[in-house]
This record gives structure tokens, C-alpha cells and sequence, in this order.
């Protein structure tokens, strides 16, 4: 269950902090008190998209904090685990939600930083909200289908999941067959083209890093001549009397010093002499190197022909040489299709063929399972239509069958008769707004028994309804707190009573003037009151308030019962 919520400057909330328990809670207040804001702020926990816009103004960002309390085995631990978010399943859930002024989000699950993705997803399984306008969503009939495959759970999910992944292979044969198929004159005159460029770049024969060691060849034989020159030049220069001679003749005047002094002179004989090894291993390898040049003008044609076959390759094919090789095995890869096409064709449409054959015998298979849950789903959610004063209400889960897609073959629609001998037709064209929110909150009654959603949230499901209905909405989401904390924002005093916590939402103006948003728990006299206010409006009587006090009184001995 959610135990604690902590709101800072969201909107007119400055800061509140509220303590829940179990069971079923009111929120009341005068419209425009900033009920809505407390919904906002757990829809920001539960991983909702947030704006720069919900921050109070002035303040540079709002922060929600939430704890949640929730038992061992809980689907939420597993999707922790999931994630790689650290948590002990004996301890309590801490979620903190951040918004700064440049429009951006943070958040945390016990303290460690999470991605919006990674909330919402921990959030579906604590928090779910049944919005002022969420009933029109059940007339959006792509969502019956997927209400319906929820209540069938387990029984079909696992089909459905490996239907999914046949669906997407059929697909994609799909589309690689009509893409055979689509092939113009054009992209035939490309296969000519195609393999033109593939015999151009094969008859080039090429290597990868070819071209930079062809223009490191053309250099050296482009300046032969002046390399053939200086190397000699420094060949008589070392080789001559001045060079390798001297050194040997200065070696010999310092042996002779060494020998009358050689604690002075050693060390520099000895560096002489190394200096003398050294140049007389320059000596014998410029003699090689200028051995080794090549005059050769032949080669250094063969050269720049090559080099310029490689420069035109490059220009039509890419930068590189590892670009055209690159390139070729791309129109290798097309040629060979479209070379291969009729084939291909073939065998693509035998693929097609087989696995249509397997997707709808899975098709079938779903629409049974789905055919069985619908007949349960009637009878559940009539049985919550009696409870909730629409006793003579014919409820139905009307199944077609149509081509595959990515859910199989079926298309469902929630049909409903409230009226005695007229057949069931589509909510669109007969619910009342009243009848639409009552539908709605059957719906939540029956999937909260399936998702173990700790923490279940009605911002104004009674809209519309009055008199007996409003009560036995009132008794509904009682009954549904058994099972899980409840919530719900209303301006009926039937629903307010049967609460088992109340809090009061109130806006009042601050010090500076600024308009600043408070929750409070109501106890004893205090829910009285507010329940007389709800009753008698502007005037508060001794009469609304005993009035008050008697239905309290009701709603405990009913609760009771």
C-alpha cells in the first residue's frame, strides 16, 4: 500500500506531506481546492510524463516522494530484480520523482537513479488511476480486445506471445515478397548496371592499402636521381680522409694519452670509439641503400597508370579503397537477388503460404480461449452491474473473426443493454455518462482481483450518478478496498461517507500573498463537518449536521455487514 506522499511545489502545493492506511479513502474539497494535483503527483510516481508548466511559480522544481509498503512475492520485486534495481523485499519502496524548469525529470527507487521507462514500468504494477474521463475509453473498441486477453491471463498469453513472433516473420516475408514483386524495368536496368560496376571493380584487383604503398614507391622513384646523389655524397664524405679516417687517427692519439693518463682521457676514448663504430655502420648501410636505389622509369609509369585507375575507381565507388570493396559486396548482395528473383519469389511465397496455414490454426486457437473468457467477462461484470444498481443490465463480449493481425483474427466489442427486451447494442449509442462510470469501475472491480495493483485511484467515477446509484458505487469501492487501498476524489456525500480515512483538500492564501494548497486528515467531528458541507452547501445546519452524523452512522453499520 502507498503510506506516505510528500508533494513540493507542484502547482499550488508548496509542501504537504499525507500518511495513508488501509483501506478505502476520500478526498473532498471545494472545486478548484487542487484535488487533482495529488492525482497528478502520484501519476509523476507511477512514471507520467511531467512539464516544466506543473512547477509553482517561482520555484525552480517540484519534488514527489512516495513509500509504499508491500508484501513478499509481490510481481513489483520481480520486475525490481529485473532492472538490476537493488531492493529487499522486507523493507519499505521509496520512489522520489523530480521536474526543474528546463522542462527535464529525474528519478529514483531507493535511491538509485532510474530511466522514465524503468519507472513506469515499477509503476504499473503500484499505482492505477481511473481518470474523470477515462470511461470514454471504452469506446475505443481496439481496447475491448485487450481488456479481454487481460481477464483471460495466463490462458493466453503464452499463445499469444508465440503467435506475436510468427506474426512478425510473416510479416516480414510479406514484405520482402512484395518488394520481389514491386520490381520495376528500372531496377532491372540496374542489374545491367550492376554488373558492369562488379566486373570494373573485379578486374581492378584490389587490395586494401594498395594505394598508399604505390605513392610511397612513385616518391622514392620520382626523386631517384637526388636520393642516388646525396647518399653518395654522404658515402665519400664518411668514407673519405676527413670522415671515418680522421676518427680512426684521433683514436690513436687518445690510446697513446690512456696510456700515460687514463683516468682523464678513458671515458672519451671510449665514446670516441663507439662514435667511430656508429659512423662506420652508417658508412656500410648508405653504401646498400645506394645500391638499392632504382632507376626505373618503366616501373614508375606502371605506377601512375595504376594509380590512376585506382583514383577513377574512386571517384565512382567511394573515398577508399575498403569503400569499394565495401560497395562491391553491396551490388554482389542485389545482383544475386535480383538474379535470383523468380526463385526467390517462389520460395518466399511457399514460406508465406505454410506459415499463414500455422498463424491461423494459433488464430483459432486464441479465438477459443478468447470465445470462453468472453462468456466469463459477461457474467462477471453483470454481476458487478447488479451490485451497482443496474440489475436488469445484459452485458456482452460480441467476438468477429477477420483477417490476421499482429493479435490474431478476432475483433471484440463490449456491447450493453439496460433496458428489458432490447438486444445489446455498442455503449457508444446507449450509455449515459452515469452508466459509462459505472460500466468502468465493474471493469476495475474484476482486474483488480487479476493485476494486484496495490494502490487503485477513481478521480470522480461517480460523475453522473445520484440517489441509490451513487450509493452503490460508494459500497463498490468499499468492497473493492478489501482487497486493495482505494482512492477516490468526489463531490457526493453517499461515497464520502462509506470512506474508512478522510482527507480534506483546501487551498488558503499564504503571508506573500501566494495561494498555497493543504491536505488534512479528517477525524471524529471533523468528517461531520465536511460531510455536512458536501450536504447543505453554502448553509451548514444542525439538521445537515446531524444528517450527516446518521449517514456516518449507516455507512459503518453497512460496512460492517
Amino acid at each position: 500500500m502507498l503510506q506516505e506522499l510528500s508533494i513540493r511545489n507542484l502547482a499550488v502545493i508548496e509542501q504537504v506531506t499525507a500518511k495513508f492506511h488501509h483501506g478505502f479513502h476520500v478526498l473532498t474539497g471545494e472545486t478548484g481546492a487542487g484535488k487533482s494535483i495529488v492525482i497528478d503527483a502520484l501519476a509523476l510516481i507511477a512514471g507520467g510524463r511531467g512539464s516544466a508548466d506543473m512547477i509553482r511559480h517561482g520555484c525552480d522544481r517540484a519534488d514527489i516522494e512516495a513509500v509504499f509498503d508491500l508484501p513478499a512475492g509481490h510481481p513489483v520485486w520481480e520486475t525490481l530484480r529485473r532492472l538490476g534495481i537493488e531492493a529487499e523485499e522486507e523493507e519499505t519502496l521509496l520512489i522520489r520523482r523530480e521536474l526543474n524548469l528546463q522542462g527535464k525529470s529525474t528519478a529514483r527507487i531507493n535511491g538509485q537513479s532510474v530511466t522514465l521507462s524503468m519507472l513506469r514500468e515499477v509503476g504499473e504494477h503500484l499505482v492505477n488511476i481511473h481518470g474523470q474521463h477515462e470511461h470514454q475509453s471504452l469506446l475505443r473498441t481496439e481496447r475491448h480486445l485487450e481488456w479481454l486477453d487481460q481477464y483471460a491471463g495466463d490462458a493466453i498469453a503464452e499463445i499469444k506471445n508465440e503467435y506475436q513472433v510468427q506474426f512478425d516473420k510473416y510479416q516480414r516475408l510479406v514484405r520482402e515478397r512484395r518488394e520481389l514483386e514491386d520490381t520495376s524495368r528500372q531496377q532491372m536496368q540496374m542489374l545491367d548496371l550492376y554488373r558492369y560496376q562488379l566486373e570494373e571493380i573485379a578486374e581492378a584487383r584490389l587490395k586494401p592499402g594498395e594505394d598508399e604503398a604505390l605513392q610511397e614507391e612513385r616518391r622514392k622513384l620520382t626523386h631517384a636521381e637526388k636520393l642516388a646523389e646525396s647518399a653518395a655524397e654522404a658515402y665519400d664524405l664518411l668514407n673519405g680522409p676527413k670522415g671515418l679516417a680522421a676518427i680512426s687517427r684521433a683514436v690513436s692519439k687518445l690510446e697513446e694519452i690512456v696510456k700515460v693518463d687514463p683516468g682523464t682521457v678513458q671515458p672519451l676514448l671510449e665514446q670516441l670509439q663507439s662514435a667511430y663504430y656508429a659512423a662506420e655502420d652508417v658508412v656500410f648501410q648508405l653504401r646498400s641503400y645506394r645500391e638499392g636505389i632504382e632507376f626505373n622509369p618503366q616501373r614508375l609509369a606502371e605506377i601512375e597508370d595504376r594509380l590512376d585507375l585506382l583514383h577513377g575507381l574512386k571517384r565512382k565507388y567511394g573515398e577508399t579503397i575498403a569503400d569499394i570493396i565495401a560497395y562491391k559486396e553491396k551490388i554482389q548482395s542485389e545482383t544475386e537477388k535480383l538474379d535470383n528473383r523468380e526463385e526467390r519469389l517462389k520460395e518466399l511465397s511457399e514460406q508465406e503460404r505454410r506459415l499463414h496455414g500455422e498463424l491461423t490454426e494459433r488464430a483459432d486457437l486464441l479465438s477459443a480461449i478468447r470465445r470462453d473468457a468472453a462468456k466469463r467477462l459477461s457474467r462477471a461484470i453483470e454481476s458487478e452491474l447488479r451490485d451497482l444498481q443496474m440489475e436488469r443490465a445484459v452485458f456482452e463480449v460480441k467476438l468477429e473473426q477477420g483477417p490476421l493481425t499482429a493479435t490474431g483474427s478476432d475483433n471484440a466489442e463490449f456491447l450493453l443493454s439496460t433496458n428489458p427486451g432490447e438486444p445489446p447494442k455498442p455503449l457508444a449509442k446507449i450509455a449515459s455518462g452515469g452508466e459509462m462510470s459505472r460500466v468502468m469501475l465493474a471493469l476495475k472491480a474484476i482486474f483488480a482481483r487479476i493485476d494486484r495493483i496495490p494502490v487503485l485511484v477513481f478521480d470522480e467515477v461517480d460523475t453522473g450518478v445520484s440517489g441509490r446509484a451513487a450509493q452503490a458505487i460508494a459500497e463498490k469501492l468499499s468492497l473493492l478496498s478489501a482487497s486493495c487501498q482505494v482512492f477516490a476524489i468526489t463531490h457526493l456525500p453517499q461515497v464520502a461517507c462509506m470512506a474508512d480515512h478522510s482527507y480534506e483538500i483546501s487551498k488558503s492564501i499564504t503571508k506573500d500573498g501566494r495561494t498555497s494548497t493543504s491536505i488534512r486528515e479528517l477525524q471524529g467531528e471533523e468528517r461531520v463537518e465536511e460531510l455536512a458541507r458536501m450536504l447543505g452547501g453554502v448553509e451548514v445546519t444542525e439538521k445537515t449536521r446531524h444528517h450527516a452524523q446518521e449517514m456516518l452512522v449507516l455507512a459503518e453499520r453497512q460496512k460492517n455487514a
